[in-house]
């Protein structure tokens, strides 16, 4: 079992939530930050396998200590699954904000709402050869209407996605309650159990 990894991400809510969930089994994570390295990476890929397979490989070119990196975003089934693997550069340089409301004026005449959220975690680890990449989803709705309440908690997307499981956005609901069921929370979870399967 490794006791340290390095997320490949700036991201501090996205660490934040990986070390509440790493932490139970002993395994230490650590931000960019706390090792000197930025991402510079180029997520050119057009799934959520690829890019975070790009961005995973670019930092574990930098470090022998084992690398996870991830990339999430949000599919509405009215859009065929856009913006998916695109999210971060949908409206690319606007405020999360601006892109909520954007998505719900796109959305505006549209009834059918059904959304879900996919997260992509790859494992790097050259000591051990391993290079594994980890996927699950979240199923939910986007809300009809621009919610203040809900931006603040969550980030991103959450505050527009209504999770079937949870009976709220992730906007309004606890990091517990998020952790639970969140697509990111998944795939970490399948990458414990790899872990704890001996690797």
């Amino acid at each position: 079992m490794i006791d340290k990894i390095i997320f490949a991400t700036s991201n501090e809510h996205k660490v934040q939530e990986v070390k509440e969930m790493l932490i139970a089994i002993g395994v230490k994570v650590l931000s960019l930050n706390d090792v000197g390295l930025h991402i510079d990476s180029k997520e050119t890929g057009i799934t959520f396998e690829e890019n975070s397979h790009i961005k995973a490989l670019d930092i574990s070119k930098k470090t022998d200590v084992p690398v996870i990196a991830d990339d999430s975003g949000l599919c509405i089934d009215a859009f065929h699954g856009f913006p998916g693997a695109f999210s971060a550069r949908f409206l690319e340089g606007q405020s999360y904000i601006e892109k909520q409301k954007e998505i719900l004026n796109m959305l505006e005449d549209i009834d059918v709402r059904d959304a879900h959220f996919t997260c992509a975690v790859t494992y790097i680890n050259k000591a051990k050869k391993i290079d594994r990449t980890f996927v699950s989803n979240v199923p939910g709705k986007i809300i009809r209407e621009f919610d203040e309440e809900g931006q603040k908690g969550g980030f991103g997307y959450d505050p527009i996605f209504y999770s079937i499981e949870l009976k709220k956005t992730f906007g309004r609901a606890s990091e517990e309650e998020k952790n639970a069921v969140s697509h990111r929370g998944r795939a970490i979870a399948e990458f414990v159990k790899f872990l704890k399967g001996g690797e």
